[in-house]
């Protein structure tokens, strides 16, 4: 990887010019650069335009080939090299081996039984015969028997290699197709293309404070950085707080100065980050100030030894109160309370000219960052994080969500108004509410957590960085943790594992927001030609969507959407569905608003999950979500096709979404995830409304739920706290819910939704790549792949099982299995054209801690 880039606007050895900064034509000199403390290495310009093909994808340390699986994992006949650059002969022959992929359990034993005959047939058998005699009557019945049990195993193992060649051929279905008609190419190695490597995406993560990522966003951050990603993090507020850098034992006796606290937070960061992505806290930056979009300047920090990973600190002031009115916020000036926010410069800044930001100019300047970086995946705190029912105060601090929602105004912005990007994923992450939710990490995971920030908090409190200001946070130095932050990571949306789905003529639909859109990829039958992503018209959906297939076969999307309005409080969620117009169609409906059980935004900042939705035994479509006072509610659709009120079912201290699914008998089934359980509800009879909340039982859980019908009940899949473990229960509703066989299934720890279908079982591992089990008993594998949000899987006809998840360059990625206790996933393939041009800056994501009296909050 090389150190040497260019600026922020430059281009590509071909390209033309070169701009200073996000949408001025202000050179950066104008203000100077600035090494921080340690000498400079040659010339160097604000931003990295990094060419992707000068960043390999490093990958999990031992897995670096782009999708494939280790060669024991590969239901595919080649090795795994092979499994991607097959020459057209070998292609050829297994088209020939299975032409008829959805048939191959009807295929198999005609397979398998022309071999047997061959083998017992003609002349052989009667001299055999007649060399037994009547003596050998027996023995000849005997070995009559050992063939036909030996055609039998036949049979089995020719019924195994046509359903993973079908499951080949519905992986590579596009690639097939287009050689059909394409003459057999000379057989010569050296003509066969590489595999594509993937792009391992841009992330861009906007936070409120110094801190905020260390706490909130880690480990995927240090899972980015150490991936090799761009990463850029932007730091709305300077986290000023009260000025005081000292912990509890001489907060009192420490005079407050703002600047220089404001500087130790910036100087702890980069000690953080240069750790996190070299090993050396004090490896050294480049610090550059650029002119922004929004008028002012910004100080953009660039990590010599990693110059992806770049730094970008707004500093405005922030709140310096977690729940109380301050005018002088992102709060005030989001509801208009003030006409500007003024900037609070850190002592050390080479930032020197003090500016103010109207509200516009805050959005446009992060509109300037978005088209300097490009990101594919967007990282920002929660902008519904509720409030608690008893107090009614925020779950979060104001600078937290009041940011967000400008990320949000200014994502929409730079979808609307910028053609020439990549598409890119949005991921949002729970803040102070982590505290109060059982553990997340297991017990390395936060250790190796805890330690970055150790580093931020200057434990040691050797001035390493040279700063009188100080190296880092000791308002966090007696309690580095937090309330319990460090032991997790949730994510606020995007934890739906049903949004990969299955049709009647086994065809594939993905579903995902991009752009905040809705993307959908689509793949006709079992070995069509992948489409998409096509975005679906309508703007301002959430992360995260859920489908489900309705009585005539149309699949209906469901998810949520946030319009701003006119005035601040017009700021509204709500939960929408389009529906296929005919079943297998490309064509949906416009998007329908079902409303939101919350009257307004200022009551529980419009905090609704994301709706769990399923189809009961009559056919009648429900979707459900948990709202601000923690609580179920749901509509349920009418035979005519209208939709009755939001419905009351109770609940108290329910979290994240609810899982919904129906039993064997078409009873539909809901389940929500509290602090200490899991709470559910069930019809008596299908088409009956949801009986009263009842208590399963079930031990305490980390957040994502997810249910599927099957055995007669319902399976849950959760993972168990401070592990990372999968575990599972079943759930039967005769006589009302009652649980059974719960099991710990191990698995890789990590953290977020698991998916479930057939025999397979898939999640995210500690490191941050998909862990798979395809089978009943057999360890768990590893894919190198990154992704957003959670994995999805589906049932693909009756044999196959398809896996799906969004990786961090935005692009979709399939895999499939065979559907029997000992099979492995095929070698992944990417859909669509690369969603990276040749030549782009990086990203990288901060969070910074809140500023309340003392200590200061993340």
């Amino acid at each position: 990887m090389s150190d040497s880039w260019q600026g922020p606007g430059a281009r590509d050895p071909q390209g033309a010019s070169t701009g200073s900064g996000w949408g001025q034509q202000a050179r950066p000199s104008e203000q100077g650069q600035q090494p921080d403390r340690a000498p400079r290495q040659g010339r160097q310009q604000p931003y990295p335009a990094r060419d992707a093909r000068q960043q390999p994808y490093q990958g999990h340390p031992q897995e670096r080939h782009a999708y494939a699986h280790p060669p024991r994992q590969h239901v595919h006949p080649h090795p795994p090299e092979q499994a991607h650059q097959a020459e057209p002969r070998a292609e050829s022959a297994e088209r020939a081996e299975a032409p008829e992929a959805p048939e191959a359990e009807a295929a198999a034993p005609d397979v398998a039984a022309p071999e047997v005959d061959a083998e017992t047939s003609g002349s052989r058998r009667q001299a055999l015969r007649r060399a037994r005699g009547k003596d050998g009557v027996r023995d000849g019945t005997r070995r009559r028997r050992r063939r036909r049990r030996r055609g039998g195993l036949l049979k089995v193992v020719a019924f195994c290699v046509v359903t993973a060649v079908g499951s080949l051929i519905l992986l590579r279905g596009n690639e097939l197709l287009d050689r059909l008609g394409t003459p057999t190419a000379p057989d010569k190695a050296a003509e066969t293309p590489a595999p594509e490597p993937p792009d391992p995406g841009r992330v861009l993560q906007v936070i409120a404070h110094p801190d905020d990522d260390l706490y909130f966003m880690n480990p995927d951050l240090r899972y980015s950085i150490s991936a090799g990603s761009p990463v850029t993090s932007v730091y709305l507020t300077s986290g000023e707080a009260d000025g005081i850098n000292a912990g509890s034992a001489k907060a009192a006796t420490t005079k407050p100065d703002k600047p220089a606290y404001a500087e130790a937070r910036q100087n702890g960061i980069r000690a953080a980050y240069a750790k996190m992505a070299t090993g050396d806290r004090g490896s050294p930056w480049t610090r550059t100030v650029v002119p922004t979009k929004g008028g002012g300047h910004a100080e953009v920090d660039v990590l010599i030894a990693k110059p992806q990973v770049n730094l970008v600190w707004l500093q405005l002031r922030e709140a310096g109160t977690v729940y109380e009115t301050a005018p002088n916020s992102l709060h005030g000036l989001w509801d208009g309370k003030i006409p500007r926010l003024d900037s609070m410069l850190a002592s050390g800044t080479p930032v020197k000219q003090p500016f103010s930001y109207s509200k516009d100019q805050v959005v446009q300047t992060l509109v300037g960052i978005l088209e300097q970086y490009r990101p594919t995946t967007v990282r920002s705190q929660d902008p519904t994080p509720g409030r608690y029912p008893d107090t009614k105060r925020y779950t979060d601090h104001q600078d937290h969500f009041y940011g967000a929602r400008f990320v949000q105004l200014a994502t929409a912005a730079y979808a609307k108004d910028v053609t020439d990007r990549p598409h890119f994923a949005v991921q949002n992450y729970a803040g102070y509410i982590n505290g109060s939710l059982p553990s997340a990490l297991d017990p390395d995971e936060a250790k190796e957590k805890l330690d970055i920030l150790g580093t931020y908090a200057w434990l040691d409190r050797q001035n390493h960085c040279n700063s009188p200001a100080g190296c880092g946070d000791l308002k966090i130095s007696d309690q580095p943790g937090g309330n319990r932050w460090s032991d997790s990571i949730n994510y606020a949306r995007g934890t739906s594992t049903n949004w990969l789905t299955s049709d009647a003529k086994q065809g594939l639909w993905a579903f995902k927001v991009l752009d905040g859109q809705v993307a959908v990829w689509h793949r006709a039958g079992p070995a069509g030609r992948w489409k998409g992503p096509d975005l679906l018209p309508g703007t301002g959906m959430d992360p995260g969507v859920s489908t489900v297939t309705l009585a005539d076969g149309r699949t209906a999307v469901f998810g949520t959407r946030t319009s701003f309005g006119a005035k601040p409080t017009d700021y509204r969620r709500e939960v929408v569905h389009a529906v296929q117009k005919q079943p297998g169609a490309e064509q949906f409906t416009e998007w329908q608003s079902l409303g939101t059980p919350e009257t307004a935004d200022e009551n529980w900042t419009s905090d609704i999950s994301a709706p769990a939705v399923s189809v009961d035994g009559t056919g009648q479509l429900a979707a459900y979500v948990r709202d601000g006072a923690a609580g179920l509610r749901g509509r349920v659709q009418q035979p005519d096709g209208s939709w009755g009120p939001w419905e009351k079912y109770g609940g108290t201290d329910l979290h994240g979404s609810p899982a919904t699914a129906t039993d064997g008998a078409g009873r539909r089934m809901v389940f929500a995830a509290t602090s200490k359980s899991v709470v559910g509800w069930t019809q008596p009879t299908p088409g009956a409304p949801l009986g009263q909340v009842t208590a399963t039982g079930l031990p305490d859980t980390t957040l994502p739920l997810t249910a599927d019908g099957r055995e007669g009940g319902v399976r849950l899949w959760f993972r168990k706290p401070g592990s990372g473990n999968v575990r599972t229960a079943l759930i039967t509703g005769e006589g009302g819910l009652k649980v059974s066989q719960m099991t710990d299934l191990g698995g890789l720890q990590g953290f977020g939704s698991v998916t479930a279908s057939g025999h397979l079982l898939a999640g995210r591992t500690a490191g941050g790549q998909l862990g798979s089990e395809a089978g009943s008993g057999r360890p768990w594998e590893r894919s190198p792949l990154l992704f957003v949000g959670a994995p999805s899987s589906t049932m693909t006809g009756k044999g196959l099982v398809s896996l799906a998840v969004v990786g961090l360059d935005a692009r979709l990625y399939v895999t499939s299995s065979a559907d029997v206790p000992n099979a492995h996933l095929a070698p992944w393939q990417p859909v669509g054209p690369r969603n990276a041009p040749p030549s782009l800056p990086s990203p990288v994501s901060p969070t910074s801690p809140a500023s309340g009296p003392a200590p200061a909050a993340p």
